[in-house]
């Protein structure tokens, strides 16, 4: 038997305070192993991020069946911190994407930065992204850590932006030594980035030349609107990690729907992996709370490519996929020895 009405029914609207969701899936079983040292990255990540994001920001933990005292530390940082308004606790790992899926079609905010749980947040990363998406309308995924080798990853409506409505340009690279200290922290025997990737990037300016951002980028970091999972693939993730998951949920919408993929030009975020060492704790040690409320959201506005300008996107990164007409190309774009790239 129900007694009375629910007042909620009432209040037919929600109004947001904040504009900006970062979500954090976190995996860490046990500590042995590969995991052995995972535990002190997460919480160098959680500290970083609690001290870098302004007012207007709020944070979703999502535990993919963490040991206890993972889940212990989570449920304190949730109790404790003013920004952390979500924790999910799942019994099962139900892999990255999901946890993400699950988080951000639930919560209502225009950008929504996904990141690894072994990230560590520089001072100014979200006025950097915000930026960004201010001086790009049609920017629908940037991240604040910049790759010179992305430029032809599910890129096809920034290289049409590229073409048509900007300018492409090669610039020297803001952080190299930043940009050195991702490639090492893969732990590949065969490093990613050769000399000339620390020296040059692609850079797209605006049709104003007011707004610069470096283009492409990867996922381990990255804010995206959040029309990209809205619009995006309605099917759930039957794989955890890799084969191509991220490409699906994320690259792929991403372009397809007309959005640009970029990255901030100055380097922002630093990748810690599986073991941390003693320039990232001290890097975490002299960040400052950050005051800022961000800026008005209003100022973002939503933009894509539309359908035939993506089909001919797709024409230009084909173009783009051959190696004789890439070099001369970049040698227009004013790189010197585009054959070494």
């Amino acid at each position: 038997m129900r007694i009375g009405s629910n007042p909620e029914k009432d209040n037919k609207s929600l109004v947001l305070d904040n504009y900006h969701r970062v979500i954090v899936p976190v995996y860490i079983p046990n500590f042995e192993g590969y995991f052995e040292h995972s535990f002190d990255g997460f919480k160098l990540c959680i500290e970083s991020l609690l001290k870098t994001v302004h007012t207007k920001s709020r944070i979703t933990i999502y535990n993919n069946n963490c040991h206890p005292l993972v889940k212990e530390y989570i449920d304190l940082q949730y109790k404790n911190s003013v920004y952390i308004d979500q924790v999910f606790h799942s019994k099962e790992n139900l892999g990255k994407i999901n946890a993400i899926l699950a988080a951000s079609k639930g919560n209502l905010e225009p950008l929504i930065t996904i990141t690894d749980a072994d990230v560590l947040f520089q001072q100014g990363w979200q006025a950097a992204i915000e930026d960004v998406f201010v001086n790009f309308p049609e920017a629908g995924m940037v991240s604040p850590v910049p790759s010179s080798k992305a430029v032809t990853n599910h890129t096809a409506s920034t290289w049409y932006y590229g073409f048509f409505k900007g300018k492409l340009e090669f610039q020297k690279v803001l952080h190299p030594e930043a940009m050195h200290l991702f490639d090492l922290s893969l732990g590949n025997e065969k490093l990613m980035y050769d000399a000339i990737h620390l020296e040059n990037y692609l850079v797209l300016k605006n049709k104003n030349n007011s707004g610069e951002a470096v283009v492409g980028c990867g996922h381990f970091v990255a804010t995206l609107k959040r029309n990209i999972f809205d619009l995006g693939s309605k099917e759930p993730a039957f794989i955890k990690i890799d084969g191509g998951v991220e490409q699906k949920y994320i690259d792929i919408p991403n372009d397809s729907l007309g959005y640009l993929r970029l990255a901030t030009k100055g380097n922002f975020a630093y990748h810690i992996g599986n073991k941390t060492e003693p320039w990232m704790v001290d890097m975490v040690s002299n960040l400052s709370p950050e005051t800022s409320n961000g800026l008005d959201s209003s100022k973002i506005l939503d933009q894509k490519i539309g359908a035939f300008s993506r089909k001919i996107g797709r024409i230009i990164l084909r173009i783009m996929s051959n190696k004789k007409t890439r070099n001369l190309f970049f040698k227009k774009f004013g790189l010197k020895n585009p054959s070494n790239y």
